[in-house]
């Protein structure tokens, strides 16, 4: 057959597939059904928890659902005044408190929330800590409503395929689509297309999630903190270019420009939550009686730059 009638159906599917992440208006593509995403990814969720050691420090674990469920719950208000409804089936939040000394959390497609003590330790007990908790869920979820996961599941799966006409790949292979997730999640080849992929990503995420630390209550400035904290414990010597993570000065500079777009956009409200869980559950009251003033303002012109 002729190549070019081959990349007929191709290029209908990329306009097909073709989406907006809201908050930032960058266009993605999603070639991979976001039923699979979510089916696969909670068959991971729930093998990685079989096996990992969930913290039994009960006011740890309170600190960081807390914090983890007001973010969840701006982020279902966002969608919700964005026009979005739809979206909030695809969510079942999950929040745990895991046993690891990493410097690391992760919210998988689905809002399955995993923080370990590695970094609630890095947050520290200052008065900032919850707002840095904020700054790391915040970033997590941020993955999960921009649907990072389908959209990288959807490059490596365009990698496999190579020439291959997708459509037919997609929606009887879900073998291929199985292992594609698999490979979204940190086992990418190439530097000079997936890596920087995934760099973007990142930063991305980081936009996204002081957004929702706003919108929450939190203070956005706390990203910056927490990132000089990274940098300073970082025993990395990986180079930017080699990793799927850009660097914490790249992560630094790019927050310290756009945390002015962020509380200029969404409100300069912050809540200090770090007393106890109950005064956090009141200020959650006092957040949402803000947040509602700021949807008004703001409408549907969620979008900056």
């Amino acid at each position: 057959m002729d190549k070019k009638m081959l990349l007929l159906p191709l290029c209908g599917m990329f306009l097909i597939a073709c989406s907006t992440v809201s908050m930032t208006g960058r266009k993605q593509l999603n070639l991979v059904p976001e039923s699979e995403i979510l089916s696969a990814s909670l068959s991971e969720y729930q093998s990685y928890m079989q096996s990992a050691k969930v913290s039994t420090d009960a006011n740890a674990t309170a600190i960081v659902r807390n914090v983890a469920q007001r973010i969840a719950t701006a982020a279902e208000n966002y969608l919700r005044a964005t026009g979005q409804e739809a979206d909030l089936q695809n969510y079942a939040w999950e929040f745990n408190l895991v046993q690891d000394d990493q410097l690391n959390a992760f919210c998988m497609p689905g809002g399955k929330i995993v923080v370990y003590t590695g970094m609630l330790n890095l947050a520290g007990t200052g008065a900032d800590r919850d707002d840095e908790l904020a700054a790391v869920i915040g970033h997590e979820v941020g993955h999960a409503i921009a649907k990072h996961g389908q959209e990288r599941a959807s490059q490596q799966l365009l990698t496999q395929l190579g020439g291959q006409v997708l459509g037919a790949a997609v929606a009887t292979k879900s073998a291929e689509t199985q292992q594609a997730v698999a490979l979204a999640y940190g086992m990418g080849a190439q530097y000079g297309a997936l890596l920087p992929f995934s760099r973007k990503h990142e930063l991305e995420a980081d936009y996204i999630g002081i957004v929702l630390a706003t919108l929450a209550g939190y203070d956005a400035d706390a990203a910056v903190t927490l990132w000089q904290k990274m940098e300073a414990y970082s025993q990395s010597s990986t180079s930017e270019f080699m990793s799927t993570h850009p660097s914490s000065s790249t992560r630094i500079s790019q927050l310290q420009k756009d945390i002015p777009k962020v509380k200029a956009t969404y409100g300069t409200t912050t809540t200090n939550t770090s007393t106890s869980t109950q005064k956090a559950t009141k200020s959650t009251k006092t957040t949402k009686s803000t947040k509602s003033t700021t949807t008004k303002k703001s409408g549907t012109g969620y979008k900056i730059g």
